[in-house]
């Protein structure tokens, strides 16, 4: 396919960018560093000589990142369960509508698994306030990533996202490459996903054509992603309490760091991923006669649903919604020696909160509100489907 020049500030590299690319990262003092995290049984010159093979994307998607996140799940989960391939086809671009739980592993995640099955991996939405070190930014280039400009002004909005949704008709469209965009800005700290509507208006915004018509260009197919665990709960926790203590809070760049960090080495426990139904065929059948914001809203309760009915639960889960919402309305779901290993989990993670005045039931009704909220969302979904 012909180079397209008018996404360059955003697209991921050429396969001709790539050696540059690689010569850069190598000359890098952070980004040798890091790969010495990554692979600490090697000797550095034998990795640096690996990475030297890389010439293209393929190669770098599968001789570093897939060795990588196959490695970092080995040794921080319990395993990982999919469902759901036989509802895509090879043969189709889609744009994969994800709930949020990691900031890096998710879509990584899916393209292992994708790759696992002999699919093509997904370019991947990634913010550039995540961008922090200059390595970072090669490396989501290579990695098949395109970037999501958010540090603008509100004059250049519009035009960003124009551009941004432009960008992403056209991978679809003309370069029949999927993609993989999480159904909101950032992760819901609550794991009460919902999708946002100026979200899906900005994917419409790349067609001529009607609003439901341009979304319908996109091929949305819902993902489901549960962990057991979140690495970064304790992280979610002391920010709830620090934005309640001061309106004003806004997390650093360090603090964007370490939840990266956390996320990736902490322990997740069993993780699944659920591939849900492409999902035209039902906002295509709403009123298109509505007003765009009207149609949003529709469009993204269709999302929230077929995200919400693919949620697999753990027993803490079940637990803490009893805790907070459900009156032992699961209690078949779990045993005694579960609650205690739960009460151990959430007390561990409570420990590990270094706020001056810990509020603790308020940190731990927070806590007790990431596991919870998904059972009460699918609840609510199984409700509207009955």
């Amino acid at each position: 396919m012909e180079k397209n020049p008018e996404f360059d500030d955003i697209r991921p590299y050429y396969d001709d960018e790539i050696t540059p690319a690689i010569e850069r990262l190598l000359n890098d003092s952070q980004f040798r560093e890091v790969l010495g995290h990554l692979f600490p049984k090697e000797k550095r010159e034998q990795i640096e000589q690996l990475v030297r093979t890389v010439t293209n994307q393929h190669d770098f998607q599968l001789l570093l990142i897939k060795r990588v996140v196959s490695e970092l799940i080995d040794q921080t989960a319990a395993g990982i369960t999919w469902t759901g391939l036989e509802n895509v086809s090879q043969k189709t671009a889609y744009t994969y509508i994800s709930n949020h739980r990691d900031i890096l592993l998710d879509a990584s995640i899916l393209n292992v698994l994708l790759t696992n099955s002999g699919f093509e991996t997904v370019e991947i939405a990634i913010g550039d306030n995540l961008l922090l070190a200059d390595w970072i930014k090669e490396v989501v280039r290579l990695n098949k990533c395109f970037i999501v400009k958010r540090n603008v002004s509100r004059r250049q909005i519009l035009e960003v996202s124009i551009h941004l949704s432009k960008y992403m008709h056209y991978t679809i469209r003309d370069k029949n490459q999927s993609i993989w965009i999480a159904q909101r800005e950032g992760r819901a700290k609550d794991s009460n996903d919902r999708t946002q509507e100026s979200l899906l208006k900005m994917l419409a915004m790349g067609s001529d054509r009607h609003f439901l018509q341009s979304l319908a260009e996109m091929n949305l197919v819902p993902l489901t992603f549960s962990y057991e665990f979140d690495p970064c709960d304790y992280l979610k926790a002391k920010e709830f309490q620090q934005k309640r203590d001061n309106p004003n809070f806004k997390k650093t760049q360090e603090d964007d760091l370490l939840n990266m960090q956390t996320g990736l080495s902490g322990y997740k426990g069993k993780i699944h991923l659920q591939i849900g139904q492409p999902i035209n065929p039902s906002f295509l059948q709403l009123d298109d006669s509505l007003g765009r914001n009207e149609l949003a809203t529709q469009v993204a309760s269709v999302v929230n649903e077929a995200i919400f009915m693919n949620y697999k639960f753990y027993p803490i889960n079940y637990i803490a919604y009893d805790r907070l919402w459900g009156k032992n309305s699961f209690c078949d779901k779990y045993t005694s020696e579960d609650i205690k290993n739960v009460e151990q989990y959430f007390q561990q993670q409570l420990d590990k909160i270094d706020l001056q005045d810990k509020d603790i039931p308020f940190l731990k009704e927070k806590l007790e509100g990431m596991y919870a909220y998904p059972v009460r969302n699918f609840l609510a979904a199984k409700s509207l489907e009955l």
